[in-house]
């Protein structure tokens, strides 16, 4: 069973590898251990993060 864990104020973290498929259709991969999903959009690697949601809000 895959594990997610939500982080108030954080990413959401998966356990990996994942693939992701965006809303334009394209796919993004990720081959780690445990996979960061940015959830605040300010990523400049969205989708996944950069610690960006740690910036002033």
């Amino acid at each position: 069973m895959t594990r997610v864990r939500m982080i108030k104020g954080g990413p959401l973290m998966i356990e990996g590898p994942v693939e992701i498929e965006m809303p334009d259709g394209t796919v993004a991969e990720s081959d780690r251990v445990m996979v960061a999903l940015c959830m605040c959009h300010r990523s400049a690697n969205y989708p996944f993060c950069d610690t960006s949601h740690r910036k002033k809000r």
